[in-house]
């Protein structure tokens, strides 16, 4: 399956209305149009599994209904990959030449926790905000990265995974 993102990462392949129902074992109803194109959409942020071939749950999705709400996560803009990064994912850009190159968030309360500083017992302690990280291709850690022109006006960037 091929991943998409919206308002959630999700794995999702095409599939007829008739197809799905196949799929899952339903006669289609008299009322519906086996010929519908849409899409197999697995939800893996949660849910109890409805399918054995599938860890996430499952549902179908008209064509028009799926292009509206999700989009390829190859091929991503700068925005939506940011949003990759707020729900746990690497991202990078194929546009980039260094191998291994990935940016992912690191939220302000790990930093904090991390540091052993920022718990309020001083007064005017400062607050830890999360920050963009990059892994370069020489495998070291850019905490505070930078997008350039380029990278904000990209529409290359793909999800990688999440952090190990």
């Amino acid at each position: 399956m091929q991943q998409y993102i919206g308002t959630k990462i999700i794995n999702a392949k095409p599939m007829t209305r008739l197809a799905y129902n196949q799929f899952r074992g339903w006669e289609l109803p008299a009322s519906e149009n086996g010929t519908d194109e849409g899409f197999l959409v697995e939800y893996v942020d949660g849910g109890k599994a409805n399918t054995a071939e599938y860890a996430g749950y499952v549902s179908w999705s008209p064509e028009d209904v799926f292009e509206r709400a999700y989009r390829p996560a190859a091929g991503m803009t700068f925005g939506q990959a940011i949003e990759a990064m707020k729900l746990g994912q690497c991202v990078a850009r194929a546009g980039w030449n260094g191998k291994g190159m990935f940016l992912y968030l690191i939220k302000g309360s790990d930093l904090q926790s991390g540091l052993k500083y920022g718990f309020g017992e001083l007064i005017g302690e400062p607050e830890f905000v999360s920050t963009i990280c990059m892994k370069t291709a020489d495998n070291k850690l850019v905490a505070g990265w930078l997008a350039s022109q380029t990278d904000m006006l990209a529409e290359d960037w793909y999800i990688v995974g999440e952090p190990a």
